[in-house]
């Protein structure tokens, strides 16, 4: 993490300040009702003390102004954490070039990249920047998104299928791309990105807006409670011959401390800082409500490829058949693997190597090799013995190999049948090996679960989230990978229309489903989903149907989103909750410092309400000072917990309910009483009041 985007680096810190003294503007304050309340309090103060500028009018003055800032300071702070990433943005996008590309003639013209616009062609090779947001239409190349997802690790692009997608401001590494560009000038996924990252224009999420009006209707109440103490403080004290000081700071400090200004004052930084962690890692949000969704998320559907399994297949077991020795069934399969390029066909060769790496190979001049290819689903090498004979060694799919095979005469061995049936059934992949004699046996290539996922799975069980596997293999291999992962169902076979039907039936039960997706075909139930995340290598229409974009395009990263969103609600919930609950200790150091002296049987004033001050508090000018500078602190203590967040522990809701009441609701109830005592004993000490 840059310097910048610490909490407290010296610039984010001094931009801030400077922020909270804008923020002062009535149009801004409005949109935080409680703060708005609180400097009107703070307005109405000022203008008394200024009619009568004793000290504690100057003091109690000073310390609202102070908490009026500090509100502002805290938001303000949330915003500016991720202006550098924009600003560094911004930059990468100064004075790019572009070659647009003629498809017919096949000629390039340089422009500026400014002038490009939807539905143009440019043509980009290897060390030149994408100039703007696109799908390659043709050829293949490395690609540095390093200056987005911040990974320096090359990714490739390329036509065809769903890893189409390039970034404006990425750069290419080597080849050459043909990009069709998808967006015009301002509508870039950087563009967009730029906006959301300094997100002072966010929209408020609903749980957010009926929060806000909670505290709202609630300051209302307590205005006129605070108005209405007035008139019969005034009265009472007439009636009971004694007097009372019930002057606008007085009841301006008595509204302010009643009033929730702690959750006011951090409502819209615990907001911000949650799509700062999302930001933080690497996924971009395109509203706050889908962040405060993915932390109420009750489904998840999860693609077997690349998320709960690592994609590719890995060899990791030669089986022999009878009559035919180990040896020999590896080097025909290290032979027929070499001119497969595939990740399954580099593992093979790889295994190969561990068994033997002394294999007596034939000249590469009497070789012809044969690619694998999705048509034949075989690839090998045709050896030249040099008599007119030539040995057809072949690897490939089940079917594939045996109708090979029996067009050549050769049978299929039933030993054999057994082993494939097993590795079907265990979630493998069973590949059959045969030279120009025989079948020689089986190699498993077993689809790998991640590490760790399970238990991830279960932790996600405990919070009360149920997880769908969703993948295209047979029943007998999806139940196989969904047993070792630990997910509690799976969709096998599965089909574009599937997910989405999927997705429709679990929203109809009432839960909120999150799922992850690149190709065109999972645009659909992207846009279904509650919490879309779509991967930012995949299709234009897969990045505008979400409502996330992973720019590391790691789809594990959709757990990661959940436990972000647990947090911002976990984090909201713990200081409303704190916020409440710690006015109590408020109640007691002003309400018996207000009206002690009322009804006042005593010379010295002292009436039967003094009873209510259980702290001791020295005088009632110190309570009320007291309780104000508690008021303005607390805020300045929890700012960095509504940045950083309250620490996401994999608890059932039920843990979580009572770990959190136990801590900020006992701890806000507890704090302000310890801490109102010590601040009343400094201000005794330096005789303030």
């Amino acid at each position: 993490m840059s310097d910048s985007t610490k909490i407290l680096s010296r610039e984010l810190v001094m931009n801030s300040i400077a922020m909270s003294f804008k923020k002062l503007i009535p149009t801004l304050l409005a949109k935080n009702p409680v703060i708005f309340v609180t400097a009107i309090g703070t307005l109405l103060s000022l203008l008394a003390t200024l009619s009568e500028p004793t000290l504690f009018n100057i003091q109690i003055t000073l310390w609202l102004s102070f908490t009026v800032l500090f509100a502002n300071f805290s938001e303000a702070l949330a915003e500016g954490r991720g202006k550098a990433q924009a600003e560094s943005l911004k930059k990468g996008k100064e004075n790019l070039k572009a070659k647009l590309f003629d498809l017919k003639t096949r000629k390039e013209t340089m422009i500026e990249a400014s002038e490009l616009k939807k539905g143009d062609f440019v043509i980009c090779s290897a060390g030149d920047i994408i100039p703007m947001d696109g799908e390659v239409i043709e050829g293949v190349a490395s690609v540095d998104e390093s200056a987005i997802t911040g990974e320096s690790a090359p990714v490739i692009r390329e036509s065809g299928g769903d890893r189409t997608g390039v970034t404006g401001g990425t750069s290419v590494k080597s080849d050459w791309l043909v990009i069709r560009i998808t967006s015009n000038r301002g509508e870039t996924f950087v563009d967009k990105m730029i906006h959301l990252i300094e997100g002072a224009k966010r929209q408020k999420t609903p749980n957010e807006i009926a929060l806000s009006l909670v505290l709202s209707g609630l300051s209302i109440i307590l205005l006129c409670v605070v108005v209405s103490l007035k008139f019969y403080g005034e009265y009472s004290a007439k009636e009971g011959g004694s007097s009372i000081n019930l002057s606008i700071p007085i009841l301006v400090s008595l509204l302010i401390c009643l009033i929730p200004t702690t959750i006011g004052g951090l409502l819209s930084a615990i907001g911000i800082s949650g799509m700062n962690r999302l930001i933080k890692s690497n996924v971009i949000a395109k509203s706050g409500r889908a962040v405060e969704a993915a932390g109420d998320i009750s489904v998840l559907l999860l693609d077997k490829t690349g998320t709960i399994t690592h994609g590719n297949r890995r060899a990791h077991e030669l089986i022999v058949s009878e009559g035919t020795q180990p040896h020999e069934l590896a080097k025909a399969a290290l032979l027929s693997s070499m001119s497969d390029e595939t990740a399954e066909g580099r593992s093979i060769v790889e295994l190969c190597y561990k068994i033997s790496n002394a294999y007596s190979l034939p000249d590469k001049k009497s070789m012809y090799f044969i690619p694998f290819t999705a048509e034949t689903r075989m690839s090998g090498v045709d050896i030249d013995q040099g008599d007119g004979k030539v040995i057809s060694v072949r690897k490939g799919a089940v079917d594939s190999i045996v109708q090979f095979a029996e067009s050549k005469g050769i049978s299929y061995p039933a030993t054999l049948k057994h082993h494939v049936q097993r590795i079907s059934e265990q979630g493998g992949t069973p590949l059959l090996v045969m030279n120009g004699e025989k079948i020689l046996g089986v190699i498993y290539l077993k689809d790998i679960v991640k590490q760790g996922i399970k238990e991830k799975f279960a932790d996600l069980r405990k919070l009360g989230i149920k997880t769908i596997m969703i993948t295209g293999d047979n029943q007998l291999t999806a139940a196989s990978i969904a047993a070792e992962a630990g997910v509690d169902d799976f969709i096998a076979e599965a089909t574009p229309e599937d997910k989405l039907k999927k997705i429709r039936e679990e929203q109809e039960k009432g839960n909120l489903v999150a799922m992850t997706g690149d190709g065109t075909n999972d645009a659909p139930a992207l846009a279904q989903a509650d919490v879309g995340v779509a991967m930012n290598s995949g299709t234009q229409a897969a990045k505008e149907a979400g409502n996330m974009v992973d720019l590391d395009s790691d789809p594990t990263k959709l757990l990661n989103v959940v436990e972000v969103g647990k947090q911002l609600l976990i984090t909201r919930g713990s200081l409303t909750t704190f916020s409440f609950v710690n006015d109590i200790a408020k109640y007691f150091a002003i309400l018996p410092a207000v009206f002690a002296g009322i009804y006042a049987a005593e010379a010295n004033g002292v009436g039967p309400l003094s009873t209510l001050n259980i702290m001791g508090l020295a005088s009632p000018q110190s309570a009320i000072l007291s309780a104000v500078i508690f008021n303005a602190l607390i805020i300045v203590a929890l700012t960095p917990l509504a940045l950083r967040g309250v620490k996401f522990r994999k608890l059932s809701t039920d843990q979580l309910l009572l770990r959190n009441v136990l801590i900020y609701g006992l701890g806000g109830v507890v704090t302000p009483f310890i801490g109102i005592k010590l601040i009343d004993m400094i201000i005794s000490l330096l005789n303030l009041a």
